[in-house]
């Protein structure tokens, strides 16, 4: 069975990130670019400075740190190209959204399209990626899930996933506080994905894979999760031999196919 963690983002030190992946039996990661390095901080200050760069982006912080991030997304694809699958953010709302997948997705060899953080009740601020996702070949779109994506958002990301009926529309961490309408959304739309990250409690992981056992992901959000807790509370979470698969790798294998 290959493992599949579907979300994560570039370690500084890449090595550590291996390491994790090793010790939780994991084979591969979807990685995405980031800004923030909250791996990196040895102090509390330090912490508050990377988090401070994390809030940022998920205001809409623009092109803050894109080309540093991208080389870091690439440096680490070049490094362990068995083990690490490439995910590039891109800017959102942009006048030639197809040009810049075509050039910074697809023209670079990467899988899909993620993490977006679109900013609080704007949502529909994706919807030129995902018609660019569609013109090639849909590619899968990771969205931000959790804080502070609204339930608003939610119901936004429904909406256009229904009008991009060819897009794989992935909401990540589970949707955040707004768990029970991600699940409830994500099941009644057919291209959605609830990835299982960052969960408050573990009845929501077990509920979602209840409701959604075909397209629910394993994924940690390392470094701020672990790979080993997260697979942990899949096990734990699913009774069923053949769903614990499908999560743990074989939805996300199939996205990537």
């Amino acid at each position: 069975m290959l493992i599949i963690d579907a979300h994560s983002h570039v370690h500084d030190p890449l090595a550590d990130h291996i390491a994790l992946l090793d010790e939780a039996g994991v084979d591969k990661t979807i990685v995405f670019m980031t800004r923030p390095h909250p791996e990196r901080a040895g102090n509390l200050t330090e912490l508050r400075e990377e988090m401070d760069l994390l809030t940022q982006a998920l205001a809409g912080g623009g092109d803050l740190g894109r080309e540093t991030a991208r080389r870091e997304l690439d440096a680490a694809i070049a490094a362990y190209p068995d083990r690490i699958i490439g995910f590039a953010s891109v800017p959102l709302d942009p006048p030639d959204a197809d040009a810049i997948v075509d050039r910074d997705v697809v023209g670079r060899g990467l899988r899909g399209i993620g993490e977006l953080t679109p900013p609080p009740d704007r949502a529909a601020l994706i919807e030129p990626v995902l018609r660019a996702a569609t013109d090639h070949d849909g590619l899968p779109v990771v969205v931000h899930g959790a804080a502070p994506t609204t339930a608003a958002d939610l119901r936004t990301l429904t909406a256009l996933a229904r009008r991009y009926p060819r897009v794989p529309l992935v909401v990540s961490q589970l949707g955040g506080a707004h768990w029970m309408d991600a699940i409830e959304l994500v099941r009644d739309t057919p291209n959605m994905y609830l990835e299982l990250s960052t969960a408050s409690i573990v009845f929501a992981v077990r509920l979602a894979i209840a409701e959604i056992p075909e397209r629910t992901l394993f994924g940690s959000d390392a470094p701020y999760g672990d790979p080993v807790i997260a697979r942990i509370t899949v096990e734990r979470a699913t009774r069923s031999p053949h769903v614990r698969e499908l999560v743990l790798g074989a939805t996300a294998q199939q996205l990537l196919s």
